[in-house]
């Protein structure tokens, strides 16, 4: 039977995605906490030796730091060893290998860290990668490939002027968990990066640094960004941010946004709802405006055509994008 031409799309009604997301949240809050027995922040670490914060980014203060990094690293696998963890002790062993620069980590809680990549002593471009949902120590390598990348695209322009930073500061959601509906953990979160940022531009004061906040990440550099001392912030892939417009954010940073063609974020709705007082769930569902639309006023990017998980694949239109951006020079338009 032939199909009748379909009118124009009518756009949801408030009601309709009030209903929609609370479904998605009891759903949610019925069966993540069915799904696995072992999860990944079960796996105990013991507590790191306190670092010293960087007076400044000498290649002598450097290495001290990243040698603690490294028995942080090595204490954390042998203990997931006896814990019978052998996946999560598989990729610690991964990360203490040589050449690896660590400036923070600890193995607690599915893991934190701050990674380094390339050389932060002479860069005068950083970029902070803050990571979105499911990103834990079991599946670090995923993330730290995007710095990697991203440190390559920028190392082609400026040599050892540009360095990456893969920052796992904070206990992500799982996708599609209450948490990773609501602005909790981002709240959480968002005084470790102010903390990491501050030490990071003292050490450098002179250096151009960029946030680039993946998906549920873009809630933590939101959270994270009033008055924070840096130049510019990169929404890759971002439900929302929690607020309305730029200026809510109240940044002096440039506030660009991008959005593959094939990622799925774009059918979320961007809406944000009050819970009830005293909700276990936080205080809001959802996280507003899409950082796309004109009224919320962040600079658009062309972020190709690829998915949720492509921003910093090589090659791609995002990574050139991201790198531009980071070294201070004007992207493609979306």
């Amino acid at each position: 039977m032939a199909r009748l031409p379909r009118g124009p799309r009518r756009a949801p009604s408030r009601g309709r995605l009030r209903r929609t997301l609370l479904a998605a949240l009891v759903t949610a809050a019925v069966a993540v906490p069915v799904a696995g027995a072992a999860r990944p922040v079960d796996v105990p670490a013991p507590a790191p030796a306190p670092a010293v914060p960087l007076a400044a980014a000498t290649p002598a203060e450097l290495a001290a730091r990243y040698a603690a990094g490294r028995q942080a690293v090595r204490a954390a696998e042998r203990s997931a060893e006896e814990y019978g963890a052998h996946r999560r002790a598989a990729a610690l062993r991964a990360m203490a290998a040589d050449g690896r620069q660590f400036l923070a980590f600890d193995g607690r809680d599915g893991g934190r860290g701050a990674e380094v990549v390339g050389d932060l002593a002479r860069a005068d471009r950083i970029a902070v990668l803050v990571p979105g949902a499911d990103t834990d120590l079991d599946r670090y390598g995923r993330f730290r490939a995007g710095a990697v990348a991203l440190h390559h695209e920028l190392r082609s322009a400026l040599g050892a002027r540009a360095a990456v930073v893969a920052w796992l500061g904070y206990r992500t959601p799982a996708t599609g968990s209450t948490a990773s509906l609501t602005p909790g953990r981002a709240e959480r979160a968002a005084p470790a990066l102010r903390a990491f940022v501050g030490e990071l531009r003292a050490a450098k004061p002179g250096a151009r640094i960029t946030l680039v906040c993946h998906s549920y990440g873009s809630v933590v550099c939101a959270r994270a960004s009033s008055g924070l001392p840096v130049d510019a912030l990169v929404l890759h892939g971002s439900p929302g941010t929690g607020s309305d417009t730029v200026a809510d954010l109240h940044t002096r940073a440039a506030v660009w946004a991008g959005r593959g063609t094939a990622d799925w974020i774009g059918d979320v709705p961007h809406v944000r709802l009050p819970l009830l007082p005293g909700s276990a769930l936080g205080f809001e569902l959802g996280f507003g405006e899409d950082p796309l639309d004109p009224a919320f006023g962040a600079r658009a990017f062309d972020a190709g055509d690829g998915g949720h998980s492509d921003y910093l694949v090589p090659g791609s239109v995002p990574l050139a994008n991201t790198a531009r951006i980071a070294d201070g020079r004007e992207p493609g338009r979306a």
